[in-house]
């Protein structure tokens, strides 16, 4: 597969900085709102935001079970902050209410790094990517407490994995749209081409 169709979940968060990425990194990338725009996928994003937002307007619209179904059977997905919660089996400190995709054998925190006034930059080293340290944009970042054994760590930081893939999952606590860096994109467009 030449150019797989990837989809950015846009029902909150930064949907058109993902779009921008992915297609800088070889997707064709379209936005998912509906269950039949999911079906049309190779492979979807899922962006930062507001972990609880994303996943009452998931439950709201219809696509939380879609979703679940999809990547339960193997839909390669890959989630940035907000993303990587909703990818998480597990959230030690949920909002009340609060539901996750899954399929990421992890337990993570929400807002582990601190508030937003706390945001920072770090550079790190990611398996996977070639080319040097990625910039790490946190913001109100998550990070994984633990992992199962099918969980692998891509990167870490101060101690705490903050990139991980288990299978055709993708996972990170930061935010790689942000920094004109599409190499954690273009890790995710491979990984979509070698599930078809």
């Amino acid at each position: 597969m030449a150019r797989p169709t990837v989809g950015v979940l846009a029902l909150q968060g930064d949907t058109r900085e993902h779009l921008a990425a992915l297609e800088a990194a070889g997707a064709r990338a379209t936005s998912v709102r509906r269950a039949a725009e999911l079906d049309a996928v190779d492979g979807l994003v899922i962006p930062g935001g507001e972990s609880t937002t994303i996943s009452k307007l998931a439950v709201a619209f219809g696509l939380m079970e879609p979703l679940r179904e999809r990547i339960g059977a193997g839909l390669p997905a890959y989630g940035s902050c907000a993303g990587m919660i909703m990818l998480a089996d597990k959230i030690l400190d949920p909002r009340s209410g609060q539901e996750t995709i899954g399929g990421i054998d992890m337990i993570v925190r929400r807002n582990a790094f601190g508030r937003q006034n706390e945001s920072f930059e770090a550079s790190l080293i990611m398996e996977g990517v070639d080319g040097g340290p990625v910039e790490g944009v946190f913001i109100r970042a998550p990070w994984v407490e633990s992992t199962g054994a099918r969980t692998a760590t891509l990167a870490s930081y101060d101690g705490h994995a903050v990139a991980v893939r288990q299978g055709n999952l993708l996972a990170t606590s930061f935010h790689p749209e942000l920094t004109g860096d599409h190499r954690v994109h273009g890790l995710f467009t491979e990984m979509v081409r070698s599930a078809r």
